[in-house]
């Protein structure tokens, strides 16, 4: 798993903590578990990527997975105070 957190970005450690760890425990290759971190213009957005084969695991039947995960680690990042996002990448 690698992590690049930039030091203009506004720090969302929990977020990316829970993210983390939903996406390791939801896939078969934990190790190519990838979060980025970037700025936005109200907070952070989290980018996420896993192996192709983890895709259909981490999005879900319909996207329920993937709505889940982004509504979860967005009430991480309000705790700390920080609107967060979370993108998928392929």
């Amino acid at each position: 798993m690698s992590e690049t957190v930039d030091s203009d970005v506004p720090e969302a450690p929990r977020a990316t903590a829970v993210l983390t760890y939903l996406a390791t425990h939801l896939v078969d290759g934990p190790e190519q578990v990838s979060i980025e971190s970037s700025p936005t213009r109200n907070g952070v957005k989290l980018s996420l990527s896993v192996a192709p084969d983890d895709m259909g695991k981490v999005i879900g039947r319909r996207g329920r997975i993937a709505q889940s995960i982004r509504s979860v680690v967005r009430a991480a990042g309000a705790r700390e105070g920080v609107d967060v996002s979370v993108d998928i990448v392929d």
